[in-house]
C-alpha cells in the first residue's frame, strides 16, 4: 500500500487487501455545531461502485448527523488502522432505507467480519460515495 492518495475506484492491490481484512474502523461525521463525532463501526469497501457502507440503527446519532446535512449528503470519513498501517476513505454520505440496499450492506458486512448481523428492523445503511482514498502500508 502506497503512502499517497489512492483512486477510490481503482485502489492498488495492497490497499484493497487491507480493506478486506477484519478490522474495527471509525466513522467521523459532523455535529450540527461543526465538531467531529467519531464512533467505532464496521465498514465495507466496494471500489467498483465507489462506495463504502456502514450498517446502523436509524435512531443513532451518526445517522442523525448524516440526515441533518440534507439531500446533498454529509461529508464523512471512515478509517482503519493496524499498527503502522492505516487507510482512510472520504466522501459524501447518504442514509438508505431501501431493504435491498440494507440487505446488500449486511451481506458485505457478514463477508468481511465473518458473522451475520443480528436481525434489526430499524437497520439502515449509510452509503458513502467515495471521493478520496489514502493510506500507508
Amino acid at each position: 500500500m502506497a503512502a499517497y492518495p489512492q483512486d477510490p475506484g481503482a485502489p492498488d492491490a495492497p490497499y484493497l487487501s487491507f480493506w478486506q481484512e477484519k478490522h474495527l474502523c471509525t466513522l467521523t461525521t459532523l455535529r450540527p455545531d461543526g465538531t467531529p463525532h467519531v464512533v467505532p463501526v464496521g465498514v465495507t469497501y466496494d471500489p467498483e461502485a465507489r462506495l463504502a457502507r456502514v450498517i446502523a440503527n436509524k435512531s443513532s446519532r451518526k445517522v442523525g448527523h448524516v440526515l441533518a446535512a440534507g439531500p446533498d449528503g454529509a461529508r464523512v470519513a471512515v478509517c482503519q488502522l493496524d499498527g503502522r498501517r492505516w487507510a482512510t476513505l472520504e466522501g459524501l454520505a447518504h442514509v438508505r432505507t431501501d431493504p435491498e440496499r440494507v440487505a446488500e450492506a449486511e451481506r458485505r458486512y457478514a463477508r468481511r467480519y465473518g458473522r451475520t448481523p443480528s436481525p434489526n428492523p430499524d437497520r439502515v445503511v449509510i452509503e458513502i460515495a467515495l471521493r478520496r482514498a489514502m493510506g500507508r502500508g
